[in-house]
């Protein structure tokens, strides 16, 4: 155990006990725990495998290469549509992690494994995402803003793709396109 991890245990009153038990689970694989993004999270030879985290209605264990195993019980669940590496296992009280616990170990074990074999998920290259038309307007009219864009990590274009695509009224992306084009233009990633 991390002192430098402790307050997040202790600060979490609604999920403390679920949070302490998911805590010896994963502490019991031989992983070592670090905070990042102010969560705790679990390292093997300094690469991530996975992180304890909370949320209103559940607290999970998320696989950051979750994608890549197995899931013979069927219990990985793809936060939303977009996230195309991590997986989550979700809990609302501490019976289910109980009930699960050589499960969710089996699971770690994996993890580590596709970490030691060096496998990587394959991402969607940005050419396979979809232009809302209301950025590709803007992109024909606006050649610097094309540039710009480019110009920008592929992290940082798949947000603002995103982002873009979201709404289901085109004066609504039009309108955050317009709200984004000066930092665009600036090369700053939607949250810089």
């Amino acid at each position: 155990m991390n002192p430098k991890v402790d307050f997040y245990f202790s600060k979490a009153k609604k999920w403390q006990k679920e949070l302490e038990q998911l805590r010896t689970v994963v502490l019991d694989c031989g992983l070592t725990e670090e905070l990042k993004w102010g969560v705790p999270c679990y390292t093997f030879q300094k690469s991530n495998i996975v992180l304890i985290h909370v949320f209103k209605e559940y607290c999970a264990v998320l696989f950051f290469k979750g994608a890549l195993l197995n899931d013979a019980n069927d219990i990985l669940i793809q936060q939303t549509e977009n996230v195309q590496s991590a997986r989550q296992i979700r809990f609302t009280n501490l019976r289910e992690i109980v009930e699960v616990e050589i499960i969710l170990k089996a699971y770690i074990y994996e993890a580590i494994e596709v970490e030691k074999a060096g496998l990587k998920v394959e991402f969607k290259k940005n050419t396979e995402l979809i232009f809302p038309e209301e950025f590709q307007n803007k992109f024909d009219k606006t050649p610097a803003l094309k540039t710009a864009f480019e110009a920008l990590t592929p992290g940082r274009q798949r947000a603002y793709i995103l982002h873009f695509s979201a709404p289901k009224q085109s004066k609504t992306r039009e309108s955050r396109v317009e709200n984004c084009m000066q930092q665009i233009l600036n090369r700053k990633g939607l949250n810089d």
